[in-house]
Order: C-alpha cells, then sequence, then structure tokens
C-alpha cells in the first residue's frame, strides 16, 4: 500500500504477468466455449494444455518473479479479505500498488481451479478415473467462470472507486504508485519467449492434426 505523498505513474505489472494474463484469458475462454462436441476436441484440448502451461509459469514466477508478481508482496489472509472488503463497502478502500487483497484471492482461487481444471482434464482425456472425474473437470471450470465473474465485478469496482483504470493497467503494466516502488526492468525477453513457446505449440498441435 503506498503511504507517500507524492505519487506518479510507475511500471507494476511486468510483461510475462500481463502475457501470461492474456494467455489465459484466450486461452480459458477458448477451452470454455469448446468443450461440448468432437468437432472442436483438438481445440479444446490444445487450450487446455496451454492453460496448464501458463498455470506452471505463474506458479514458478510467482516465487521468483519480479516484486509484485511474488506470491509473498499480495496473498493475504481471510481477515485483510473482508477489512478490504468493508472499506469497498463504505465506499473508501485502501489504495494498494500491486494487488489489493480481493483481488489477490481471487487469483489465488483462479489459479487454484485452473490447476484442477488441467490435471482432471488430462486424465479425462487420457480416460482415466472415470466419470467423477469428468465431473470434477466440468465443476471447476464452472466453479472459475464464477470466479472470473466476481473478479471482473471487483476489477471494475476499484477501478470506479480508485479512479484508476485497471484493465488498461494490465495492458500497460502501469499504476499510480510512490515514486521508487516500480518495477526496474519488464522483462519483455521473457514475455516474448513465452508468446514463441505457445504460438510454436498451437502451430505444432495444428500441423500434426489428423485430416477431417
Amino acid at each position: 500500500m503506498t503511504g507517500a505523498t507524492q505519487e506518479s505513474s510507475i511500471l507494476v505489472w511486468d510483461a510475462p504477468v500481463r502475457v501470461f494474463h492474456w494467455l489465459l484469458v484466450l486461452s480459458f475462454a477458448g477451452a470454455y466455449l469448446t468443450a461440448e462436441g468432437e468437432r472442436w476436441r483438438l481445440v479444446h484440448v490444445t487450450l487446455g494444455y496451454t492453460m496448464a502451461g501458463l498455470l506452471a509459469f505463474r506458479l514458478l514466477w510467482g516465487a521468483v518473479g519480479t516484486r509484485y508478481a511474488r506470491f509473498a508482496s499480495f496473498v493475504r489472509g481471510p481477515a485483510a479479505v473482508l477489512q478490504y472488503l468493508r472499506t469497498m463497502v463504505r465506499g473508501a478502500p485502501a489504495h494498494f500498488t500491486g494487488h489489493n487483497p480481493a483481488g489477490a484471492m481471487a487469483i489465488v482461487l483462479m489459479l487454484a481451479s485452473g490447476v484442477v481444471i488441467a490435471v482432471t482434464g488430462w486424465t479425462t482425456y487420457n480416460e482415466i478415473g472415470g466419470e467423477w472425474l469428468s465431473g470434477l473437470h466440468e465443476g471447476a471450470a464452472n466453479t472459475m467462470l464464477a470466479i472470473v465473474g466476481v473478479h471482473i465485478a471487483g476489477v471494475i469496482s476499484a477501478s470506479w472507486l480508485h479512479r484508476e483504470n485497471l484493465v488498461r493497467s494490465m495492458v500497460t503494466g502501469r499504476k499510480t504508485g510512490a515514486h521508487g516502488e516500480g518495477v526496474r526492468w519488464s522483462w519483455w525477453p521473457l514475455a516474448l519467449a513465452i508468446i514463441a513457446l505457445v504460438a510454436a505449440f498451437w502451430w505444432l498441435q495444428w500441423t500434426g492434426a489428423p485430416a477431417a
């Protein structure tokens, strides 16, 4: 949380975090929309594997990444989340340079749901574990969709209360914060490597697909 009197636009979200975020949005949305029927099965499976790879990266980056990407910088307990929600209801929430406690909780829940989706999706695709895992896969996907909906509502509310476009900040990486609290390097080479790996995987899946 920023306490300095002089604030400016600073780099908060590094490029790998932003690339992860939007690729996960694309992969989850695409996989959810192609879940039914055999016609889009390859697309669904490809996007599912993409999600799994992205989640593995984010868990690693959450341990060794830049300041605001690390879980240690934003994961807080239920008491902090409830306190933040109370201040939101009163219309005067505290401003956090990184994730606020409610947003952090949503991110943790989405990551956990994503891991369950990836694992149960793999077992279902390989016909391991029976129908209950298939049901768990579908339930986890619906749970994640609900969490995404709550997260979007929270982003809109926080953007309005703080007079700060949080969606744009996940594109540019910049937010309002105290001078000197920003991330020093955007890590674009790593972000571009992630994009290249995902694109290569999609190309291999497409070229290796059986003829219709």
